[in-house]
């Protein structure tokens, strides 16, 4: 069964009184998925991305259809499990709870307890993936993945560097997405290169729990990667 069929599974052993709030949502995906570790990641990481991208939605107070457009992309949803998703999503947007106490809640469910947690930067790149897939991060959109990084203990410089993946930074752009510092010598920016191409290959990403159909996130942060490292070579590679 795909992980769409497990959340619809999910939603529908949801209590209804779950749409009050996110920590009966998260104590369901704790008890419904107890024996099996794996799958509850799988499931925690989607329902995380969903819920929090319906809080953008509301915190933003507009969804454009570039939105839209990006969020299918991540979400690539059969058309037969596409209501559990929307229930999901609707769930969590008419939740009165902020989305400080959703952030925090995902966090303690998908996150390793250390900061920068790679699974909840995983999430943070979906959501800049979506707020950004009209050409602009808008301010209310900007303050509240910066808030959600700090909720999810994203150091400052580490932040930079997932935003810079998604908004252009200005002339040291290239030099934050691959987080190094400008003037480095090309070898040791090389070695940072493969190093970052290495830890963000699809296959590491399934391994830590991201579901086979968020293959996107990982194809949009080795874009940006290569990308970065191809800017920077242009100038510094030896002739």
């Amino acid at each position: 069964m795909s992980i769409w069929g497990r959340i619809g599974d999910f939603i529908a052993r949801l209590s209804s009184s779950a749409s009050s709030g996110i920590a009966e949502m998260v104590e369901a995906v704790r008890t419904v998925f107890a024996g099996d570790a794996e799958l509850r990641r799988r499931v925690a990481f989607s329902v995380a991305m969903i819920a929090l991208s319906a809080k953008m939605a509301k915190a933003d107070g507009i969804v454009t259809q570039d939105e839209i457009r990006a969020f299918r992309e991540i979400f690539e949803v059969p058309p037969e499990e596409a209501r559990n998703v929307a229930r999901l999503y609707d769930l969590a947007k008419q939740d009165v709870a902020g989305y400080e106490a959703y952030a925090a809640q995902l966090a303690r469910l998908c996150g390793s307890g250390h900061r920068n947690c790679m699974m909840l930067e995983d999430i943070l790149d979906g959501l800049f993936h979506i707020a950004t897939a009209d050409g602009v991060l808008h301010e209310r959109e900007g303050r509240f993945l910066h808030h959600v990084a700090e909720i999810f203990e994203i150091e400052e410089n580490h932040y930079q560097t997932i935003m810079a993946r998604h908004v252009h930074l200005g002339e040291g752009d290239p030099y934050v997405v691959l987080g190094i510092e400008r003037g480095k010598p090309f070898a040791e920016i090389k070695t940072r290169y493969r190093q970052l191409v290495a830890a963000n290959h699809p296959d590491r990403l399934i391994a830590r729990g991201l579901p086979q159909e968020f293959i996107r996130i990982a194809t949009t942060r080795l874009a940006a990667i290569n990308a970065a490292y191809e800017m920077i070579e242009r100038d510094l590679a030896p002739a």
